[in-house]
């Protein structure tokens, strides 16, 4: 089964920015790559998706504008940049793969083990 790793979280202050990066351990046919986030006691929270094929995005109305995820084909990978952080952002952030374009986290099948990103002046 193909592995997700994620990398790219840390410490920003408000305003920040940072960049997040989940490559797959190998090409799949997965249908839809994402990123979720979660802090301690809440569900996991849809902020982005990308579909694999042709690389249209959707993203949750606290992402629009703010991030911008990407897909490197080449690599496996995709990007999430983050910029003008608040401190709300902070949790950890967590890419998914699955076999259909969707916000609803059942529907991925493989997840990474996440990255902690913390907002905090």
């Amino acid at each position: 089964q193909v592995q997700l790793e994620e990398s790219g979280g840390g410490l920003v202050q408000p305003g920040g920015s940072l960049r997040l990066s989940c490559v797959a351990s190998e090409p799949t046919s997965i249908y839809a790559r994402s990123w979720f986030r979660q802090t301690p006691g809440k569900q996991r929270e849809f902020v982005a998706v990308i579909r694999w094929s042709d690389g249209y995005t959707e993203y949750s109305e606290s992402a629009k504008g703010r991030f911008s995820i990407s897909r490197d084909v080449v690599n496996n990978a995709i990007h999430l940049q983050m910029n003008n952080l608040r401190t709300e952002d902070t949790a950890v952030y967590y890419c998914g793969a699955g076999r259909k374009f969707s916000r609803l986290v059942d529907l991925y099948d493989v997840w990474g083990q996440g990255t902690q990103v913390t907002v905090s002046s």
